[in-house]
């Protein structure tokens, strides 16, 4: 009877259990290129961290919230040059853009100060990213909208989904000062702090501050 009855539970129960190790943050990771115990939740849930998407841009000469030390990632792509200041990407994280027609994904990681620009145009579409709210080896784990794909920014690699172990095509970034992007490339756009957003992109943050505000 013991044993029956311990069966008609593990019966019930196995189905619940196998879906809670096969979902995290709402996506599949039943077939993870990494070990499961290395994919952790960052704190904020699945598009805790809004990303922007086509926003706006100034030109450098009206960049006047920036000071000169501030940081910037630098793309020059297509012949076009665009800085985001880091002091917004905080916030973001991720910047689906263009540059004449080539769709980029600019990403960057508060928590180990990484900026990685990738390619975004894939199977002929534009692939617009979001920031999962999880992490490996500390670092942000993108997804892509169309596939619900898990992405590592720091392998360039999808890491669960229907596009398991596809790389991203990288695109050079330039973490530099702004008044060296500025110099370098006087013609530069730059992130608009007038995102739709409401932060506090002139202060100081550390990491905790920031994800307890999100």
């Amino acid at each position: 009877m013991r044993r029956w009855i311990a069966l008609t539970v593990w019966l019930l129960l196995a189905p619940l259990v196998a879906g809670a190790v096969s979902s995290f943050h709402g996506f599949d990771v039943s077939e993870l290129t990494i070990p499961r115990g290395e994919l952790l939740s960052g704190g904020p849930p699945r598009d805790g961290i809004p990303v922007l998407t086509d926003p706006p841009f100034v030109a450098a000469s009206r960049a006047s919230f920036l000071k000169d030390n501030d940081r910037v990632l630098g793309v020059n792509l297509n012949g076009i040059a665009k800085a985001y200041p880091i002091r917004i990407m905080n916030w973001h994280e991720i910047v689906n853009d263009q540059f004449a027609g080539a769709s980029v994904a600019v990403t960057y990681c508060p928590l180990c100060y990484t900026g990685m620009a990738f390619r975004a145009d894939m199977d002929g579409r534009r692939n617009i990213f979001g920031v999962s709210g999880l992490l490996y080896n500390s670092d942000v784990v993108l997804y892509d909208r169309t596939t619900e794909s898990l992405w590592s920014q720091l392998l360039a690699q999808a890491i669960s989904g229907p596009k398991r172990g596809q790389q991203l095509e990288a695109v050079p970034v330039t973490n530099t000062t702004w008044t060296d992007w500025r110099a370098r490339h006087p013609d530069s756009l730059v992130l608009s702090s007038s995102t739709g957003y409401t932060r506090d992109y002139g202060g100081t943050h550390t990491v905790s501050t920031l994800r307890a505000a999100i």
